[in-house]
């Protein structure tokens, strides 16, 4: 009998014999992990190290617990740089940031962000007046220098699309205004009480104690006394609608140079400020260096008093004054100044007296007059009397000055040396030649938009003096052509003495 041949077992990994068969191990089983575990570790690796306060850093490891467990998201638990910065450090950062919509931006990262963008902010126009009586303009913005709270003075609709704006005001007004028989566009009623702006002001001064410049409204003596206590480094004041004795609250304001003090605006709102104001201020404020009155009324006595108490006074500037007659002589008191200006002045003066009794500046420099009234030849020729050591001459959109009133600007014969004329319609060439041709010394000459000086009357004389001026701005009209009208005359040659252009 033959034996069989023995069958050997065949492997199949479905079957039950593959559970006792010996397993090969696998090399790779420890370095496979699932999906999300790989997605896990690779945004854990991405994540920023953080920086310790001795400038060491330390990588993630996979077992630190996230630093809020409740994000999802390692990304966006990124560590804050900017926490780790003094708050001096942060705010020179963004001091360097030049725009300033960027630092209104920059308030809204974070509450810290919000504070020390605060600190940042120097100037400020208010409009809110309960934003300052509550104490948040003062806690959000400590460092203001320059701070204007006539907008918030003036009560009127917020979302009012009516807006007054000039030189010297700008409001937002309702349309009730219209009706008033008062013809202001701000009535009495419609500016703030003077005790609650004295409140508003105390608040302001005792929380901005660097302030440097601010422009106030209806302010009783009682808020400039505040003002005078706490701001020892205030230096330039802007008053409107204000009284005579209010200006008593400034007296002990040591360290003011500027003044801009606004009695009546035409139109705008009527208050008085007399003689009897500026005397108060000339004793109060004997360190001014510029001085601005606006609408102001007065006499000899007051300017008088200006210029014998504040003698360190270099700049002075009349608009729209309401000053009587025999006023301008009291101009040769002021004994340093050095620039004197006009401004929209219905009359230099209506009866200046005799000339002999005028005096003079002796250091005056300069004489600006824009937008007057210069039909009283009277006025003019004693204004000129009393600045004839001047250097500087600047005539704009002067009404009446003709040929004979520009001719009392010969007395500056000695030491002019500069004259601007823009917008002096009734001046002609003749007039203009025969004041400039007496003068010794002028050496800049500037003549824009003045219709009635041609080139075609241009003389040799003038011509002559056209080619040895150092400055020269010739724009008479429209039509003006200088080069042909001074052909021959060898200006701008190659040689001649040079000439600039402007």
């Amino acid at each position: 009998m033959s034996s069989s041949p023995e069958k050997v077992p065949i492997f199949n990994p479905n079957s039950g014999a593959a559970a006792h068969t010996k397993k090969i191990p696998d090399p790779f089983r420890s370095m496979r992990v699932e999906p999300d575990e790989a997605l896990k570790h690779a945004l854990l690796k991405l994540r920023p190290r953080p920086v310790s306060l001795s400038g060491s850093t330390s990588p993630y490891s996979e077992s630190e617990p996230d630093s809020d467990s409740s994000n999802p998201n390692p990304l966006t638990a990124a560590t804050n740089y900017a926490a780790l910065l003094s708050d001096e450090l942060l705010l020179k950062v963004l001091d360097k940031i030049p725009d300033w919509k960027q630092h209104v931006s920059n308030s809204l990262v974070c509450r810290r962000w919000c504070v020390l963008c605060g600190k940042l902010v120097k100037s400020i126009k208010l409009i809110d007046w309960e934003f300052l009586e509550s104490g948040r303009l003062s806690f959000r913005f400590p460092n203001l220098e320059d701070v204007n709270l006539v907008p918030a003075c003036i009560k009127s609709a917020r979302n009012s699309g009516i807006l007054l704006s000039n030189k010297l005001i700008e409001v937002r007004l309702s349309s009730g205004v219209l009706e008033s028989d008062e013809g202001l566009f701000v009535r009495k009623e419609d500016v703030l009480d003077a005790k609650e702006v004295d409140r508003g002001v105390t608040i302001l001064a005792e929380g901005c104690k660097n302030l440097r410049r601010v422009v106030l409204m209806n302010v009783s003596e009682e808020g400039l006394n505040c003002f005078a206590k706490e701001c020892e480094l205030l230096q330039e004041m802007e008053l409107h609608y204000c009284g005579d004795f209010a200006l008593r609250g400034i007296y002990n304001c040591k360290n003011l140079q500027i003044l801009k003090l606004n009695g009546n605006i035409n139109g705008v709102y009527d208050s008085v400020v007399s003689d009897i104001g500026l005397t108060i201020l000339a004793q109060g404020c004997r360190r001014l260096v510029k001085l601005e009155l606006v609408g102001c009324e007065g006499s000899y006595d007051g300017i008088k008093a200006i210029g014998q108490c504040c003698q360190m006074l270099e700049e002075l500037t009349i608009c729209n004054h309401r000053m009587e007659g025999g006023w301008l002589s009291a101009l040769s008191y002021c004994g340093n100044l050095k620039s004197l200006s006009f401004q929209s002045c219905k009359s230099i003066d209506e009866n200046p007296g005799l000339d002999e009794h005028l005096g003079s500046c002796m250091m005056l420099e300069e004489l600006h007059l824009r937008k007057c009234q210069m039909r009283n030849k009277q006025g003019v020729k004693a204004l000129f009397l009393v600045c004839q050591s001047i250097r500087e001459l600047v005539l704009e959109d002067c009404w009446g000055l003709d040929d004979s009133i520009f001719a009392a600007a010969t007395i500056f014969r000695r030491n002019i040396r500069s004259l601007s004329l823009e917008g002096c319609s009734l001046l002609t060439t003749q007039g203009l030649e025969s004041v400039v041709l007496s003068w010794k010394e002028v050496d800049r000459l500037r003549v824009v938009s003045c219709n009635n000086v041609k080139d075609s009357e241009i003389t040799a004389e003038l011509a002559t003096l056209f080619s040895v001026l150092k400055e020269l701005k010739w724009q008479p009209d429209s039509r003006s052509m200088l080069s042909a009208g001074l052909a021959g005359t060898g200006i701008g040659q190659k040689g001649s003495r040079s000439l600039r252009w402007k």
